[in-house]
């Protein structure tokens, strides 16, 4: 370890020179073990390292993320996989799963047209299940507190030898106040050091109080998620893992668009129509993923077309109709919703119900709590205000 790395640019080619450091002479809390990650791998990895540190003490489970653009795409604890999830997350023919490997298959299966070319942040020493599953992804590095020799050597093989490993110092604690620099402008504020655990949904202010040990658990996943995640941003969970993150978003009903319509997807990825599709062998992972995206959006005649399916599929697969996705889309319940801002109109809720939304935690303090509060009742939701704030920039 060293006290700088010098990179090759900033967040883009023409920002020269560029470099990470400690700015108190201290030594840099990571080791590059391979490659030369750049500014924004060095983003990502920090950022998703914190996410996956912070699930596994509040689960004690293993934990992975998959960061693209300093946002997180998929977040998720080593849970089992069901059958229909390891075939969803083309893991079937990888045989038996690591609790570690099972938790970046979900956390890069969630959305996997956003994880391509994702940078990978693993709370555990990292196994050769969790190496050879990595092996065939196409992502630009990796961050974890240790490596066995093998996997190593398996990440070592990616992108012609440049695939970027990092080891970090899993008991390095940061300073408590953070500095960045704006326009030559320094800003300073205390970390946010602020522990999510159960504690956050006491105050429940709807007249469903049922919140299941599985739900708490789901909505701390999601609360820790919207931590390390661009604002404004929501997040949906189910069974241990973020099943659509929306961040970044103006508008929090366009957060919730947004992640409500990635859980969907996630949701119809595992129906008869899409599990039964006839690709055609030669067909990369990568383009059936584009390929799926697009048979269960509206763009189906993308892929439907005659001159086109013959491309993708060995027969032409029947139209996912609206009203076949609807009636598969209304069997998806038990999902946990989170905010990282409190919800300003109920229109929030009736989009989470939805996708899904059963449970949800929120900060409360709106104008229209009252009217937020009763689109829950109307539903039979359960909501939680937590008191708390979660903007990340």
């Amino acid at each position: 370890m060293s006290n700088e790395m010098q990179l090759k640019y900033g967040c883009n080619p023409n920002q020269k020179p560029s470099r990470v450091y400690m700015n108190d002479g201290s030594e840099l809390p990571i080791e590059v073990l391979n490659g030369k990650p750049g500014y924004i791998n060095l983003l990502d990895a920090f950022n998703g390292w914190q996410l996956v540190k912070e699930l596994k003490a509040a689960t004690g489970l293993p934990a992975a993320t998959s960061f693209k653009h300093v946002s997180p795409a998929g977040a998720a604890v080593g849970q089992p996989l069901s059958d229909v999830l390891k075939k969803i997350y083309w893991v079937d023919d990888l045989g038996e799963l690591s609790p570690l490997a099972c938790a970046y298959a979900r956390a890069r299966g969630a959305d996997r047209m956003s994880s391509f070319g994702d940078f990978i942040s693993l709370s555990d020493k990292v196994d050769v299940c969790t190496a050879k599953m990595i092996q065939r992804e196409v992502s630009d590095g990796v961050i974890a507190p240790d490596y066995e020799p093998e996997a190593l050597e398996i990440l070592k093989t990616k992108k012609k030898g440049n695939y970027a490993i990092i080891k970090i110092d899993p008991n390095y604690v940061p300073a408590p106040l953070e500095h960045k620099e704006v326009f030559g402008v320094t800003f300073e504020q205390g970390r946010n050091e602020l522990v999510i655990d159960d504690k956050l949904f006491e105050n429940i202010p709807t007249a469903n109080k049922n919140f299941p040990e599985q739900a708490k658990r789901d909505l701390i996943i999601s609360l820790i998620t919207l931590k390390y995640t661009q604002s404004n941003s929501v997040c949906y969970v189910k069974d241990g893992q973020a099943i659509g993150i929306g961040a970044g978003q103006q508008s929090r009903i366009h957060c919730t668009r947004l992640a409500g319509s990635k859980a969907d997807n996630w949701w119809l990825r595992q129906s008869p129509e899409v599990l039964n599709l006839p690709f055609r062998e030669d067909i990369k992972r990568a383009d059936r993923d584009n390929s799926i995206d697009l048979y269960i959006g509206e763009d189906y005649m993308d892929v439907l077309a005659e001159g086109k399916w013959q491309n993708i599929f060995t027969t032409k697969p029947e139209v996912f109709t609206a009203e076949k996705k609807r009636a598969w889309l209304d069997q998806l319940t038990d999902v946990a919703l989170g905010s990282d801002a409190f919800f300003p109109f109920s229109d929030n809720i009736e989009r989470g119900y939805r996708s899904g939304a059963r449970y949800i935690a929120q900060p409360g303090g709106s104008v229209r709590d009252d009217l937020v509060i009763k689109a829950c009742d109307d539903l039979g939701l359960a909501m939680a205000f937590t008191g708390i704030r979660l903007f990340h920039h």
